[in-house]
């Protein structure tokens, strides 16, 4: 599950039965869509071609002539009409995340042939502003990165998790609006399926990131034959029962994963934030200093909370391990730790986009799969990871605010199958945080014939022209641009 990366912060038809699903219409199947009306983008930096529209959608599938919620779509057109394929949609991570300024920033990494065959397409999925938004409205101790990760009590307990997750459930239900009922990965799917619509494509690529690939391997199972090339980029567990719990769960290994990649760098001999000698040393001091300010936080101006407690640590590690650039920030933050002189806390996001984006995920994770309502369940699960996994103190199984929400799933957690054209390509590397090498493993198995998966052999969170390296990069920039894929299953050194 990606962190919040929106504004550059840390914190995404024909009616029938489709595979066994009841997929109800889409906006495709309620007439010709209108036209859509492009016209200028809000923001700042944005690529002087792209333009922004809205697409309109049911808020209920399941009742199409109900109430409408709002899309927002930008638009880069295709740099070569005479080359130009069809539309390629980026869909973001999160949930919480959005794409609309991707077609200006990710998009113009694309190699020329790619942004020559594609309009390059961004959105904001349901509930994320400037769509038609959503929001808790929750306190501001719990907008804090402990506090929507789910830490538990220095020695394990989860009690005071249960109370956060209560009073965030009563907050979204009191404050959140109709919509917070039909957030869900699905209706993101089916959301997708009226933009390829509202543009007028037949088909539709899509090049999906982190939680985006569960979007957009939901797409491709609900709507198999509306597909063209999808490239799914940093993969999720498509866990058909549990869904995000498997996805939260997942940072037990990401982190074991990944945390020798930062030991090694933090022990390298000449390194100006080294924090140890060898790569053991290092693990062991950070362990260390987690519990001692478990015991004995310290003061961290500017921060939410103002203190450096040892989940505030772990925290901060977790998010540095998902790019190796952001290492010196958590090394610099162990040394101050150690001599008990932190630096003012890294600002935080505006506090409206804070609230949007705990809205939207909250809906969307609690939305697609039930959790279950025992703090008894929970404290045998953290108990069990504190054990097996130290770095990660069992916040990866610990109770999140769906163990209170007041809703239940309205459908069954969609379930990815191998089922349609065999038109998919994963991109995976093999040490990533928060999409581990093992859950994308059970994507590949759920898509099966579908797609070939390329292992880069990388670190961190994003593959495709990011972390990833110049044999994925290739074999994925071919794809887009040819179709060509690899005959099998391929590992890039």
């Amino acid at each position: 599950m990606k962190q919040i990366t929106k504004s550059a912060a840390l914190i995404a038809a024909a009616s029938g039965v489709v595979f066994g699903l009841v997929t109800p219409l889409t906006a495709s199947a309620t007439g010709a869509p209108t036209p859509l009306k492009w016209g200028e983008c809000e923001g700042e930096g944005l690529d002087p071609r792209q333009r922004c529209a809205t697409v309109s959608v049911p808020m209920d599938y399941s009742d199409p002539g109900g109430e409408r919620i709002d899309i927002a779509v930008s638009r880069i057109p295709s740099e070569k009409p005479s080359a130009r394929r069809g539309a390629l949609l980026i869909i973001p991570g999160g949930p919480g995340g959005d794409s609309l300024a991707e077609p200006s920033d990710k998009g113009q990494r694309l190699p020329k042939e790619v942004r020559e065959a594609y309009d390059l397409i961004g959105f904001a999925p349901r509930g994320n502003a400037p769509s038609t938004p959503v929001s808790c409205d929750v306190e501001h101790r719990d907008l804090a990165r402990t506090a929507l990760r789910p830490w538990p009590a220095p020695d394990g307990s989860v009690t005071e998790n249960m109370v956060t997750a209560r009073r965030i459930s009563d907050a979204c239900a009191r404050n959140g609006g109709e919509l917070m009922k039909h957030i869900s990965t699905k209706n993101n799917a089916r959301d997708v399926d009226s933009i390829r619509a509202a543009l007028g494509e037949r088909k539709l690529s899509a090049w999906g990131d982190s939680y985006g690939t569960y979007i957009g391997a939901t797409f491709a199972t609900l709507f198999p034959h509306r597909t063209d090339r999808i490239v799914l980029d940093s993969n999720d567990n498509p866990d058909p029962v549990r869904a995000e719990r498997a996805l939260l769960e997942a940072f037990e290994v990401g982190v074991e994963d990944n945390f020798p990649e930062f030991a090694k760098w933090a022990s390298r001999p000449g390194n100006p934030d080294r924090v140890a000698g060898t790569p053991a040393e290092v693990r062991a001091r950070f362990l260390a200093l987690a519990a001692r300010l478990d015991r004995e936080p310290l003061p961290w101006p500017g921060g939410n909370p103002a203190r450096l407690d040892g989940n505030g640590l772990r925290q901060t590690m977790l998010d540095v391990l998902y790019d190796p650039e952001d290492y010196p920030e958590l090394a610099k933050l162990m040394l101050a730790a150690e001599k008990g002189e932190l630096p003012p806390a890294p600002p935080s996001p505006p506090e409206e986009l804070l609230q949007n984006y705990v809205g939207v995920g909250a809906a969307t994770i609690c939305n697609d799969a039930a959790w279950p309502r025992s703090a008894a369940v929970y404290e045998k699960g953290v108990a069990e990871s504190r054990a097996k996994y130290p770095l990660t103190a069992g916040m990866p199984r610990n109770a999140m605010v769906c163990a209170a929400w007041h809703w239940q799933p309205s459908e069954a957690p969609p379930r990815v199958t191998d089922r349609g054209p065999s038109n998919i390509l994963m991109v995976q590397n093999e040490r990533d945080v928060a999409t581990p090498l093992s859950g994308a493993l059970k994507m590949r198995e759920a898509l099966g014939r579908r797609a070939v998966m390329v292992t880069a052999n990388s670190t961190g969170h994003g593959a495709y022209l990011d972390n990833g390296n110049a044999c994925g990069d290739a074999t994925v920039s071919r794809f887009l641009a040819t179709g060509q894929r690899p005959a099998e299953d391929i590992y890039c050194e």
